[in-house]
């Protein structure tokens, strides 16, 4: 989770949302990093995890990411929880809940949902506070 934090790092310094995402290999292998580029990219999908997948895909050559763990500083949102059910993802580890659009349960529940084949293991909860924190802080300072 650290690696995934200094990835939410870099996307506060230049200016986005501080999200951070890594995935890492069945071998335990950094295979992936991602920081949201919404605002850089102007792209809507650039968010850290999904950065993260592409990455990831492009590195093993292949979409289906196979035993592979995510970590993401922030629990996903839909459309991030839909991309890492298709990736077929096996573990997802996440910090701080997402109360306003959080897909793993917080608002709405696209992983793990019973009408879906694939499941993911969730570990929820991993550093929340200091991602929380880092979250709060940056929309506060956004406000003054």
């Amino acid at each position: 989770m650290q690696a995934a934090i200094a990835e939410a790092r870099a996307s506060e310094a230049a200016g986005e949302v501080p999200v951070g995402a890594i995935i890492v290999s069945p071998t335990g292998e950094v295979i992936a990093r991602g920081s949201n580029h919404v605002l850089r990219d102007s792209d809507p999908t650039a968010h850290a995890e999904i950065v993260a997948l592409r990455s990831a895909g492009t590195a093993l050559g292949n979409y289906r990411l196979l035993g592979c763990t995510l970590y993401s500083t922030l629990e996903p949102c839909s459309m991030c929880a839909g991309a890492i059910l298709h990736a077929r993802i096996a573990r997802l580890v996440y910090a701080a809940a997402d109360p306003k659009a959080g897909a793993c349960g917080s608002v709405i529940a696209v992983m793990n949902h019973p009408a879906l084949n694939h499941r993911v293991e969730l570990v929820e909860g991993v550093l929340a506070e200091e991602c929380g924190k880092m979250l709060t802080d940056f929309f506060r300072s956004k406000r003054t």
